[in-house]
């Protein structure tokens, strides 16, 4: 019973700053996790390695921004999919209040601007003597991501010169044949707005039954100016997020954050060349475009 009511203590706990969970031991990465609050950052949750010590000038974190599906200002449904990421070396932030159970979100919709303000932060966090994140955040490698409502704002937010990379998943633009679909409250930024993309970018798509597939797809076919590729794994919009560690689709962001932030030539293998892993993995699909060859 003490037990009990000890590991209940260390899973949900109230810190100075807010409240904070342990998810799933915190991760498998070398760097055990925690999903938390910030006082200094109203309706985000961020992830981040419990022992920040072990990161300085030399050892950042990448930062990982993260919007929700259906909009929710709660990641509630990613969680242990950004836990597990964060227990790689990175720090993520996630638009919306901090799950403390399984229990969906029911309060307002999330905004595109929230993403801002988790870069906004970050940078901040990172030249402030007095935050434990003081130069231990690496602010030349930002990747925004989302899915669903989340890839959405991703793509609303794609031109901030301050991202390295973007990842979309189960999510792509409307066009005017099927803008009605779209749930009320959705940005919905015309095709055109695929042409600010100024960096590499990854759609992760849950394969011809996901309900963005086709409008992922066409962006994917769309975009020429940047590396781009489409990786596909047939489960539907869902994804795997929910899954231990976030499942199948952990892996291939994980790959992808490695290299795109961190320059690991070994995660590149996931993706380079016309044997790349990601097409031998079962199930997985890959597409590419012109560029995505010229990548390092």
């Amino acid at each position: 019973m003490i037990a009990a009511m000890a590991m209940s203590a260390m899973c949900a706990a109230m810190t100075n700053d807010g409240r904070e969970r342990l998810v799933e031991d915190g991760g498998t990465g070398p760097y055990k996790a925690i999903m938390k609050e910030e006082a200094s950052l109203a309706a985000h949750t961020v992830f981040a390695p419990q022992d920040l010590s072990k990161f300085g000038r030399k050892h950042r974190l990448p930062l990982l921004v993260w919007g929700n599906g259906a909009c929710s200002n709660s990641p509630w449904e990613h969680y242990k999919f950004l836990n597990e990421i964060a227990s790689h070396g990175f720090i993520v932030v996630a638009t919306g209040y901090i799950p403390m159970d399984d229990e969906p979100y029911k309060g307002p919709m999330s905004k595109s601007e929230q993403q801002i303000e988790s870069i906004d932060w970050a940078l901040a966090q990172n030249a402030d003597p007095q935050s434990p994140y003081y130069q231990k955040i690496d602010t030349e490698n930002i990747c925004v991501a989302g899915m669903s409502c989340g890839g959405l704002q991703t793509l609303y937010n794609c031109a901030d010169p301050r991202i390295k990379t973007l990842m979309v998943c189960n999510s792509g633009l409307f066009n005017q044949q099927n803008a009605s679909q779209a749930v009320g409250g959705m940005p919905m930024p015309p095709k055109e707005k695929l042409k600010e993309i100024h960096t590499p970018v990854i759609y992760i798509l849950g394969g011809k039954t996901d309900i963005a597939y086709e409008n992922g797809m066409d962006d994917f076919h769309r975009i020429g100016q940047v590396p781009a590729c489409a990786a596909n794994f047939p489960v539907g919009h869902g994804g795997t997020y929910r899954e231990p560690h976030g499942g199948e689709f952990t892996v291939v962001a994980l790959a992808w954050l490695e290299w795109q932030l961190k320059g690991d030539k070994k995660a590149a293998r996931m993706f380079k060349g016309d044997n790349c892993l990601l097409a031998k993995r079962q199930g997985w699909t890959i597409e590419k475009n012109a560029l995505f060859g010229k990548m390092k």
